[in-house]
């Protein structure tokens, strides 16, 4: 097998997944000021928001299909570029309508990157790495909201919020990285199906895994969605905050969630992939009243922090458990598309949240929604299987070696 350039597809994966996150975020932290400009309110702004997650897993069918057919690398340059493509468009928009249009052509570029990168890197690494590596890989999506808060302090006060999204662009750059840098994954050579029917036939062999892989995505999504996209706008509305100190709340959030991913994925690979999950899904519960109802600036902080290391935990183990779950000949596919699928019945999350803020206050939306999702998520991903350690591209599925035999 070919490991020289596995670090070299982790890093186009990771900042891929980052930048795919910065451009989502970007709208996060600018909702009210864009509802501003267009003469909208917040409830009808954040529609975008559901847009975007909505047309997710149109991308993902798309570009999972053309990565399972012919291979990992090309189709992820292509994604590439067509999300910052979209992006940039966004910060040119002339109205509301424009605007939503543009979100749900980004969201298929978006829907399109996680399968491709998530496929890409998870088959290169060493086995033995691969919980660490996941955790690494899926706090790309925390490490853009983290750049998408310091861009917003930096940005917005200065020019507003359409300079943000031309910094969108910057993800067709990385294609040239991926291909001078990063080879295609020996995995898919060694199994592919040599035809569009045989590809068809392996999909729908494998149903039941599918249903499972969707459910336990929508329920991941509304953990996450849940605590994130409205998050900025409940510091705005509930605290007052300016975008310099929302900012900066949020900052510490994340690095929060980056430090939980990378440590639950590598707990994942010592004690389980569902057991490191539920740990971190019920931690997350205990932090709720701290995160929600804070009395003070520095217990918001702290909530905020060690909510996201507990969800973003969970999160962090999600690469290399629904790609050890993955079939080898449909994991450009399957676990993709199961996510964004999982994206599409949660996208009303912020929705439920802006209107449940309505009628009582962000505050009690955030925490009632957080509750429940998180509750239902670790009960489904305890009765859920698990594959840790399995060989990608052996004979035998079943091969369970432990990871310091390879």
């Amino acid at each position: 097998m070919r490991r020289q350039d596995w670090r070299a597809a982790v890093v186009a994966s990771f900042l891929g997944w980052t930048l795919d996150a910065f451009d989502f975020f970007i709208v996060v932290f600018c909702l009210t000021a864009i509802a501003h400009d267009f003469g909208r309110t917040d409830r009808e702004l954040a529609l975008s928001i559901t847009l975007t997650l909505a047309f997710r897993p149109v991308g993902a069918f798309v570009f999972g299909l053309l990565a399972d057919r012919y291979g990992r690398r090309i189709p992820l340059m292509g994604n590439l570029v067509f999300y910052s493509v979209c992006e940039v468009a966004s910060g040119l928009a002339p109205d509301y309508r424009t605007f939503m249009v543009l979100r749900a052509l980004f969201g298929i570029g978006m829907g399109g990157e996680w399968g491709l990168g998530a496929s890409l890197a998870m088959e290169k690494v060493p086995p033995r790495l691969r919980g660490t590596v996941s955790g690494l890989l899926q706090e790309g999506y925390a490490a853009g909201y983290l750049l998408a808060a310091l861009a917003y302090l930096v940005v917005f006060p200065r020019w507003g919020w359409r300079p943000l999204f031309f910094l969108g662009g910057l993800p067709a750059l990385l294609a040239l990285y991926v291909r001078s840098q990063v080879e295609e994954s020996e995995v898919w050579e060694r199994t592919k199906l040599p035809t569009w029917g045989s590809l068809a036939r392996g999909i729908a062999s494998h149903w039941a895994l599918f249903l499972y892989l969707t459910l336990l995505m929508t329920m991941m999504n509304f953990v996450s969605h849940g605590t994130q996209d409205m998050y900025p706008t409940f510091l705005e509305r509930h605290w007052g905050f300016g975008p310099e100190r929302r900012a900066m709340v949020t900052a510490c959030s994340m690095v929060g969630a980056i430090i939980g991913g990378v440590l639950f994925g590598t707990l994942s690979g010592r004690v389980g992939r569902r057991r490191a999950m539920v740990i971190a899904l019920l931690g997350a519960l205990t932090v709720i009243p701290l995160w929600a109802f804070a009395s003070h600036p520095a217990a918001l902080v702290t909530g905020a922090f060690l909510l996201q290391l507990m969800v973003q935990g969970a999160w962090g183990v999600i690469p290399a458990h629904i790609s050890e779950l993955s079939p080898d000949p449909v994991r450009g596919f399957l676990p993709g598309f199961a996510y964004q699928c999982g994206v599409l019945v949660a996208s009303s999350v912020a929705y439920i949240e802006a209107v449940i803020a309505e009628r009582t206050s962000y505050a009690n939306a955030m925490a009632w929604v957080a509750v429940v999702v998180l509750s239902v998520a670790a009960v489904v991903v305890w009765l859920g299987p698990e594959k840790r350690g399995v060989v990608f591209g052996a004979v035998d599925r079943d091969d369970r070696r432990p990871d310091i035999e390879r």
